[in-house]
């Protein structure tokens, strides 16, 4: 997949979570949906805009692969 559809992807579910009123809620959502619907490959590729440190990403979309494992 595209890295950069990817990240808009990954951007959405973060924006629909933001809406959360404690953080740690918004996290828990972003990182719960990445696990159970996106598939290995899609992390994979997710794993490595973060560390490439792709500055579009949301900041609760990097929380929550930090929440997943995935060392910021």
């Amino acid at each position: 997949m595209n890295p950069q559809n990817l990240s808009e992807m990954a951007n959405s579910i973060a924006d629909f979570f933001a809406a959360e009123p404690v953080r740690a809620d918004a996290v828990r959502g972003v990182a719960n949906h990445i696990d159970k619907f996106w598939e290995p490959r899609m992390q994979k590729q997710l794993r490595a805009c973060i560390a490439k440190g792709d500055e579009h990403l949301h900041p609760l979309v990097i929380e929550a692969m930090q929440r997943l494992g995935v060392p910021a």
